[in-house]
């Protein structure tokens, strides 16, 4: 079933008296605990395209319908709603607070939604222990190794038990055997779990990880492959 329907989504950004085509009538769909890479060079339209897909932008043209929300309908109000309920987010570069512990930044959506602090911590702790750092709550990012900061930010995506996690080049600054740790986690979370996880990499050793590879050249999709895990 799916979970997620792009419909001919097109994106084209005012730039002075120049139109710029990000995406040129994108259709797929993606269904609920699949695990998807989405490749493609700088420019191809894979960063739009996730940043549709995350409710941070929405289409110039076309539908996306999330678990049968028309997303293109929505204020912007709604929309952070959406995000805050069914998308875990995790970066690059951690988008950690560098001065509140792990357990608290872990909690930031939870504050967001208004849940009352004990149940926050509750939550927030699950989620640590799930991505292997029990006990490690009271530490500060800067306490922590890059790999170690990367799970907490997955703890974080976790925590508000998002159907989703949008994972922007989540390896990317990490050494390899870190990378192979992190990536271990997300495979986890999407076969025990049942998570969706939709990943943008460059990393053909990367995307091998998941079970379905998306590729995108000049706003458009230009392959579309099972893995063989699948």
């Amino acid at each position: 079933m799916p979970i997620i329907e792009a419909k001919d989504i097109t994106k084209v950004y005012r730039l002075g008296d120049i139109d710029l085509h990000a995406l040129r009538g994108v259709s797929l769909t993606i269904d609920r605990g699949e695990f998807v890479a989405i490749m493609g060079p700088s420019g191809s339209g894979k960063s739009t395209f996730m940043n549709i897909l995350g409710c941070l932008d929405k289409p110039s043209n076309g539908e996306y319908i999330l678990e049968d929300i028309d997303i293109g309908n929505l204020d912007r109000d709604k929309l952070a709603a959406i995000r805050n309920k069914k998308i875990g987010f995790v970066f690059q570069g951690f988008n950690l607070l560098p001065r509140t512990s792990a357990i608290e930044n872990v909690e930031l959506p939870l504050l967001y939604d208004g849940i009352p602090a004990r149940e926050r911590r509750e939550k927030a702790l699950e989620a640590l222990n799930k991505v292997g750092l029990e006990g490690r709550g009271d530490h500060h990012p800067n306490q922590f190794s890059g790999g170690q900061q990367q799970r907490v930010a997955i703890a974080r995506a976790l925590v508000n038990n998002a159907p989703i996690i949008l994972a922007d080049e989540p390896t990317g600054n990490l050494d390899t055997k870190t990378s192979a740790e992190i990536m271990e986690i997300f495979v986890k979370l999407n076969t025990q779990s049942n998570i969706t996880i939709i990943l943008v990499t460059h990393e053909n050793d990367i995307a091998a990880y998941s079970r379905r590879i998306i590729k995108f050249l000049d706003g458009k999709v230009v392959s579309d492959e099972r893995t063989v895990k699948a």
